[in-house]
């Protein structure tokens, strides 16, 4: 019988009663709940957190069966208060749209669910009242402290990030609804609450003093995602099919898969792990795919990185920094790109100085790379479509041939279409930035502003038969760029490769915005 992929079940016992393939994190899960403090984990938006949830509520529902052969079965094998149901409050913020549903009326339904289950409805009452009411007659009913589990607790938050007076009713809602934990305390026996982004002035995080926030904790880096390790003990029968429609090794796709969707660190000593949404995807459909990306990139980030004038080329160089503080403390409120970029997951950790207490950060993996970078594309350049003679593929056909009379004639039309809407140096903020996004989407080996003995190259562009410098100029001659090729002996580290070199300069004009000259030499 085919085995079955998990792709898009978040419900625990969905999975396990039909059967899926169920990569087992129970392990974790008794960690957690026999310390039973308040717990907060952010990871990005796929990454597995509801999967997570709906466990815990299966594991204190007391639904032992859904975990026969897992991990937690042997742990609790000589605990004699195993198993025993507790009272569960689940909230799941996901599916609506808080642009057009209040979120009063779904902490209303939710409520209303509650009460008819441990006493009656109190309608005269404010939300919170009825929260904590009800948390309080489920300890007296079942004779045992509630359980609750918040997911995605910040998609309010974030439905609204573009109407900051509808963002602001939402916290002043949540204040009043979730400062009652603090308040029914004695009633309560575990909290665990799922984010993406941490909001400041919402009470969960300012009430809940003892609250763990185990988003950066070595212990927790794996609980969600996979590793190298699961897909080789769980999947090998679906990725020897994937090599297999994919005419590779095995070593070829394990690698490959690697590439597109492993790399994601949440602690800077832990274990690359792996979206398992895409994996899951790429092993259902047998195809390599940015299946992360269908399921949507948020227009307030694309916008944000134009609007900050954020030097593209840092994504790829390793020059993002960041402290624990905008990692771990980071608040959504303030929108601030680093760390907005890393907490929805476009960037992840890479390396970590202890001495500086400084992180350094990057795109996780290929398919959050060109898929970040084909999201920002049209915001730079609204015009670079299929089929207009403008877009990658024709560039890149040019390219791969030579043609450096057509590579010019399309970069040239490319610039002429920018739309600038700050004031900013257009050099910097708009030139190199397409230049880069240009030359990374095509997929080809390329470096902008590589250091050599004597300079440093404004960018270099590597093909199967071609190499191609450019030297860009603002208000100078595209002889003078020439020059600097020249003069500078950009061209010497390249002497012995059997390539054909391309040493071209460039000459941009400041008041038209653009690019009005290129010279070449080889």
């Amino acid at each position: 019988m085919e085995r079955k992929l998990p792709v898009g079940i978040q419900g625990f016992e969905k999975l396990r009663t039909d059967n899926f393939l169920y990569v087992d994190k129970t392990e974790y899960i008794y960690r957690l709940v026999h310390n039973n403090v308040p717990y907060f984990l952010r990871r990005p938006r796929r990454f597995g957190k509801s999967l997570l949830l709906s466990t815990m509520k299966a594991y204190w529902e007391g639904k032992k069966d859904l975990f026969n052969g897992l991990a937690i079965e042997k742990l609790e094998e000589n605990n004699s208060d195993a198993w025993n149901p507790y009272p569960v409050f689940y909230f799941d913020f996901n599916g609506d749209n808080y642009k057009e549903t209040t979120i009063e009326t779904v902490l209303d339904g939710m409520l209303r669910d509650w009460e008819a289950i441990y006493g009656d409805s109190y309608k005269d009452r404010t939300l919170g009242d009825r929260f904590q009411k009800v948390l309080e007659l489920a300890a007296e009913k079942s004779g045992r402290r509630s359980v609750v589990l918040i997911d995605e607790y910040d998609k309010p938050l974030l439905d609204t990030i573009d109407d900051k007076d509808l963002q602001e009713h939402v916290k002043d809602v949540f204040k009043g609804f979730f400062s009652r934990l603090k308040k029914a305390d004695e009633s309560i026996q575990f909290i665990f609450i799922t984010g993406v982004s941490k909001f400041h002035k919402v009470s969960i995080f300012s009430d809940l003093n003892q609250l763990k926030d185990i988003s950066l904790d070595a212990d927790y880096a794996e609980l969600c995602g996979m590793t190298d390790e699961n897909i080789q003990s769980y999947f090998m029968p679906e990725v020897i099919e994937l090599a297999n429609r994919q005419e590779l090794s095995e070593a070829d796709c394990l690698n490959t898969l690697k590439h597109q969707y492993d790399g994601y660190h949440f602690h800077y000593s832990g274990a690359g792990v792996y979206n398992p949404y895409s994996v899951l995807t790429a092993l259902f459909s047998k195809e390599f795919g940015s299946y992360w990306f269908e399921t949507g990139t948020p227009t307030y980030l694309i916008d944000k990185v134009k609007e900050s004038s954020f030097d593209l080329r840092k994504f790829t160089d390793r020059t993002i920094y960041a402290s624990e503080a905008m990692l771990k403390d980071y608040t959504g409120d303030s929108l601030d790109l680093v760390p907005l970029l890393y907490q929805t997951g476009y960037l992840t950790i890479a390396d970590y100085d202890k001495q500086k207490k400084r992180y350094t950060l990057c795109f996780p993996n290929e398919e959050v790379k060109y898929g970040f970078l084909e999201s920002l594309m049209p915001s730079y350049v609204p015009k670079a479509t299929p089929g207009n003679g403008l877009d990658i593929f024709t560039l890149d056909e040019y390219i791969e041939s030579g043609q450096l009379n057509k590579i010019m004639d399309v970069l040239t039309a490319l610039f002429a279409n920018i739309t600038y809407t700050v004031e900013a140096d257009p050099f910097e903020h708009y030139f190199q930035s397409v230049i880069y996004l240009v030359f990374t989407l095509l997929g080809k080996i390329t470096q902008c502003e590589m250091h050599t003995y004597t300079g440093r190259i404004d960018c270099k562009v590597e093909t199967a038969h071609y190499i191609y410098l450019f030297e860009f100029k603002r208000d100078e001659s595209a002889k003078s760029a020439l020059q600097q090729i020249e003069s500078k002996d950009y061209a010497l580290p390249f002497k012995a490769d059997s390539r054909k070199l391309f040493k071209i300069g460039v000459s941009f004009d400041s008041a038209s915005r653009e690019l009005v000259e290129w010279e070449v030499a080889e």
